[in-house]
C-alpha cells in the first residue's frame, strides 16, 4: 500500500486525490479518496473507504518531514473530522493505512445513547390497541420488538457492509426523510444496476394484515423478506456466509449481539430478526389525522375535512377506503388489482404462480407518509399525488382481475361492471391530495433513533 499526497494551496475549496490503496476481495475491488475542503467557515478533511479501514492523516510542508494530525477509523464508508485553517503556502497531507488504528468498539463506532431508545413499548394511540387494528399486528410470537434487537437492527439497516463491495445498506434506497421509500422510479443497486420495482415506504409495516412482503407478496413474512435485497444480484449483491462473516470481524457487533440476543455469534436469523424489529419499530401515529381523530377533525381546513369525506365514500363515488381501511390505511385480507394497465407488463403476484386470475394483483401499502414516497405505485410511474388522483378519477383500465371498489356496481346476476369513474370537479381533487397530506408524520423523517447511528466524524 503506498501512502497519498495531496497538495493544497491556502484557499483551495475542495481537492480530492486517490489514495494509493486497492484491495480486492469478494469480487470486489475498493478505492479509498482523501479531501481537502478549505473555507472560509472551516477546514475538514474526508476519507471516503468502502473498505472501512484505520488511517493516519499526515501533514508536510517538504515531503521530508510528516506530522500525524488526526488517527481516524472509516465505519461506514466514509469520515470527516475538522481542521484548524489551512496556512499560507502549500501544505501536503497524505492518509497512511494504519493496521494498529483506532479500534472499532461500540462507543467508537457508532452514536447511540446512554439508555437505549423505546422501541419495544412504543406509545400509541387508543386506536391502536384495539379492533381492528390490533388484529393487524404481524409482529410473530418468537420475534417481539426488544429495545436491543431494534438498536442491532438499525445499525445493520444503515451498514454498507450488508453489500458485497460495501456502497450500499438497506437505507440506501430506504430513506428517513422519504418515508423510508427511494425518490426513484427504481433504486440503485451496488454495481450501478436498477432494481425493478419501486422501494415501498416501510411506515408501519407492523400493521399490514396480509403478513406477506414485497409488492408482490412473495416473502412470507418481513423475517423472510429482510435477507432477500441482501442476496439480490442486482440490490446488494452479498452472501450470507461472507455476512457472517464480516460483522463478526467487527466488534462492535460482538457487543450489539451480545447485547440482543445473550451471546456474540452471527447467524442468518439474528441478521433477519434483528433488521425486522427496527422496521417493525419505525410507527407512524403523530400525524395531523392522528391529531384530528379525538378532535373530530376540527383541527382540519374545509378542504381536508371534504377530501376526507370523498375519501371515506362519504361525498361522491370514490371508494378509496375499501383498498385502504381503518385508521392505518392498509387492505385489511386483499390483494389488489388497481387496472393500471391490460395486460400487465409487470405480471405482480402472476409472475410468481403463472396464474391468469392472478394478473396484475400487488401489495396494497400504507398511506401513512404517502405525501414523502413519490413517485408511486410498483413501478413509480406517477411522479406526483395529483396524478395518482387524476387516475383513479379517470384512467382505471378494465381489466379481468380488476378489484370490485373500481369497478361501477352491476345489477344482481349481471357481469362485473365497467371501471368505476368518479367525475370528481378539480376542487374535489385538490381537496382529495389535501386530505392524503395530512397523513404525513414529520416526526418519521426526523425521529433520531430512526437515523443513521454511525460516527462519520464531523
Amino acid at each position: 500500500m503506498k501512502p497519498s499526497l495531496l497538495s493544497v494551496s491556502k484557499g483551495a475549496a475542495a481537492l480530492v486525490f486517490l489514495i494509493g490503496m486497492t484491495s480486492r476481495g469478494a469480487d470486489t475491488t475498493i478505492h479509498s479518496t482523501l479531501a481537502i475542503q478549505n473555507a472560509a467557515s472551516g477546514s475538514s478533511i474526508k476519507v471516503t473507504d468502502s473498505g472501512n479501514h484505520a488511517w493516519s492523516i499526515q501533514t508536510s510542508s517538504d515531503f521530508a518531514t510528516w506530522k500525524e494530525v488526526e488517527k481516524i477509523k472509516v465505519y461506514n464508508g466514509y469520515y470527516e473530522c475538522a481542521q484548524k485553517a489551512l496556512l499560507p503556502g502549500n501544505v501536503f497531507y497524505r492518509a497512511l493505512f494504519d493496521a494498529n488504528g483506532v479500534e472499532s468498539t461500540t462507543v467508537n463506532a457508532l452514536r447511540l445513547p446512554a439508555i437505549a431508545y423505546n422501541y419495544a413499548n412504543p406509545l400509541l394511540p387508543p386506536n391502536f390497541l384495539v379492533p381492528p387494528i390490533v388484529n393487524q399486528d404481524n409482529t410473530p410470537l418468537n420475534n417481539p420488538v426488544t429495545d436491543a434487537g431494534a438498536t442491532l437492527g438499525r445499525a445493520l439497516f444503515y451498514d454498507k457492509r450488508l453489500s458485497v463491495n460495501q456502497t450500499i445498506a438497506c437505507a440506501s434506497c430506504h430513506q428517513q426523510n422519504r418515508g423510508f421509500s427511494d425518490g426513484r422510479k427504481f433504486s440503485v443497486g451496488f454495481e450501478g444496476g436498477l432494481t425493478g420495482r419501486n422501494s415501498m415506504g416501510l411506515s408501519n409495516a407492523r400493521w399490514y394484515q396480509r403478513v406477506r412482503f414485497f409488492w408482490d407478496e412473495r416473502a412470507a413474512t418481513l423475517e423472510d423478506q429482510v435477507l432477500q435485497p441482501i442476496q439480490n444480484a442486482v440490490e446488494m449483491g452479498m452472501t450470507l456466509p461472507a455476512l457472517r462473516a464480516r460483522l463478526a470481524a467487527e466488534p462492535f457487533y460482538n457487543d450489539l449481539f451480545q447485547k440482543a440476543f445473550g451471546s456474540t455469534e452471527v447467524t442468518d436469523q439474528r441478521i433477519s430478526r434483528s433488521l425486522a424489529q427496527f422496521v417493525r419499530s419505525i410507527i407512524s401515529t403523530k400525524s395531523k389525522f392522528d391529531d384530528g381523530i379525538p378532535l373530530r377533525f376540527s383541527n382540519f381546513t374545509a378542504e381536508e375535512n371534504l377530501g376526507r369525506q370523498i375519501f371515506n365514500g362519504q361525498v361522491g363515488r370514490a371508494t378509496c377506503v375499501a383498498c385502504h381501511g381503518t385508521d392505518n390505511f392498509v387492505p385489511g385480507p386483499n390483494i389488489n388489482n388497481n387496472g393500471l394497465e391490460n395486460p400487465y407488463l409487470d405480471k405482480g403476484v402472476g409472475g410468481i404462480t403463472g396464474l391468469a386470475r392472478d394478473e396484475g394483483l400487488f401489495k396494497v401499502p400504507s398511506l401513512r407518509n404517502i405525501e414523502l414516497t413519490a413517485p408511486y405505485m410498483h413501478d413509480g410511474r406517477f411522479a406526483t399525488l395529483e396524478e395518482v388522483v387524476e387516475f383513479y378519477n379517470s384512467g382505471v383500465v378494465n381489466h379481468p382481475n380488476l378489484s370490485p371498489p373500481l369497478r361501477v356496481p352491476p345489477p344482481p346476476g349481471a357481469p362485473p361492471g365497467p371501471p368505476l369513474r368518479l367525475n370528481l370537479t378539480a376542487g374535489e381533487k385538490a381537496a382529495l391530495v389535501a386530505f392524503l397530506k395530512t397523513l404525513t408524520d414529520h416526526t418519521v423523517e426526523t425521529d433520531t433513533k430512526y437515523s443513521d447511528p454511525f460516527n462519520y466524524g464531523n
